[in-house]
């Protein structure tokens, strides 16, 4: 048994000892490093090693939860003795409980999903190299003044253990590097970004071409200016069209729907996206971050079509929410060490479209491209959308210019019934969305 093994199961038997009528531990160990260069220069150098240990207890529909970084033996007697107190002073969940010895997971592939890789730790001079390479890539363009770079490691391992008789745990770790180009000056500063991360080293394209592509994208917006008011048509980047799914997936979470506050409360076994477009969540792609044999309650993991052809079909839902709504979990839940576990999503992958982002951008003749966004008003209840937004203006289909401090609105169930998706979306990425063009936006600029 390994030692976060021996530590949730220490947890439980303390839980048991105090009391507890039901409980279950979760044990995190990790390290992380990282290294950050500026202006050629080791601006910051960290790394962290730690453990944490968090125990919930359940006492007739009353819950409680504990965590502490202390091991010892001591400490976890006294965790599960406070754990119990607590739990006897909350209020009545009747929805919390673990679940039942039939529903948990009882055997997973940890191979299949390659979540770690069987290779040294890289150490800080690899990183800095790493880093340094990436700033002197970005610094070798014309017109950069300044750039940031960092690269960073991560290594981490949970272990979960319940009264009903689940037990596992798995490891991940991640290799990234990432860099901010900067050109110009005083208010005529543009900076702009690229960065990737991968679970194998072997995966990781190259820091010096992280660096340039940086320096490239900085450079782009230089002399950026506001775009005209209008309504006009939008293509939102592969960068950052992820977030309108964010949107549609936060709507769609248990919480949010046993709460009554979502904007597609009433959209079960509806058309959310357009005809011939699907949602698929799947927790089992192989070297993907996002990837897990089992949730945050010990129920299996497993692909599902959250929208199937525009439809709707189901909310992501944990025990929790799933009994208050009257439906089964669909094994999303997530949890912490001091908190209960609430639904969250995994891998998402949205039907890509025919078409690349250049053939959007001449159909889509006037409008803007947005490569990156601030802020967010974002109305739960009614789904009223509004954000900032930079980018390129376009005109009879060809990127003319950069802008930027303008502001995008909508409403979110509408604009998604418009998307027209891209082919350009990244294989590696935990939600793979292409490139979505959104015809007719309120934009406020000039």
């Amino acid at each position: 048994m390994t030692r976060l093994a021996t530590l949730t199961q220490a947890l439980l038997d303390a839980a048991k000892a105090a009391g507890a009528e039901q409980a279950d531990a979760m044990a995190l160990s990790g390290v992380s490093q990282s290294i950050d260069i500026r202006a050629g220069a080791l601006e910051q150098a960290e790394r962290s090693e730690a453990t944490e240990i968090g125990l919930r207890v359940l006492m007739g529909g009353r819950q409680a939860c504990v965590s502490a970084s202390d091991t010892s033996p001591a400490t976890l007697a006294r965790l599960a003795e406070r754990a119990v107190a607590m739990a006897r002073e909350a209020p009545a969940d009747p929805y919390a409980g673990l679940a039942s010895p039939e529903q948990i997971a009882t055997s997973w592939d940890l191979a299949a999903l390659e979540l770690v890789e069987d290779a040294p730790e890289p150490s800080a001079a690899d990183l800095e190299a790493m880093a340094r390479a990436a700033e002197a890539a970005a610094m070798d363009s014309a017109g950069i003044t300044q750039v940031e770079a960092s690269a960073g490691y991560g290594r981490r391992e949970v272990h979960m253990a319940a009264s009903n008789g689940f037990s596992g745990g798995y490891a991940r770790n991640s290799h990234s590097v990432s860099a901010v180009a900067f050109t110009g000056s005083g208010t005529g500063m543009e900076r702009d970004y690229a960065g990737e991360g991968r679970i194998f080293a072997a995966d990781m394209p190259s820091a010096a071409g992280i660096g340039a592509l940086a320096a490239e994208r900085a450079l782009a917006r230089a002399g950026a200016v506001q775009p005209k008011t209008g309504t006009y048509p939008v293509l939102f980047d592969e960068r950052v069209a992820s977030s309108l799914i964010g949107h549609l997936t936060s709507a769609i979470n248990g919480a949010a729907i046993a709460r009554g506050q979502s904007w597609l409360l009433d959209a079960l076994g509806q058309q959310v996206l357009p005809a011939g477009l699907s949602l698929v969540e799947d927790p089992l792609r192989p070297r993907i971050s996002g990837s897990r044999p089992f949730d945050g309650e010990g129920l299996p993991s497993a692909r599902r079509m959250v929208v199937e052809n525009g439809i709707l079909l189901g909310w992501t839902l944990d025990l929790a929410t799933g009994r208050k709504l009257g439906m089964a979990s669909t094994g999303n839940a997530a949890r912490g060490t001091s908190a209960p576990p609430t639904p969250s999503s995994s891998n998402t992958d949205l039907t890509q479209g025919q078409l690349s982002r250049a053939d959007l951008i001449r159909d889509m003749g006037t409008g803007l491209l947005i490569t990156s966004m601030i802020g967010s008003t974002i109305n739960p209840n009614t789904g009223d959308y509004s954000r900032g937004a930079s980018g390129f203006w376009v005109e009879n289909g060809e990127i003319k210019y950069p802008v930027n401090e303008c502001t995008i609105a909508g409403n979110l169930r509408e604009m998604l019934l418009r998307i027209i998706p891209a082919n350009d979306a990244r294989a590696h990425l935990s939600t793979r969305v292409p490139s979505l063009l959104i015809d007719g936006m309120t934009l406020a600029g000039a």
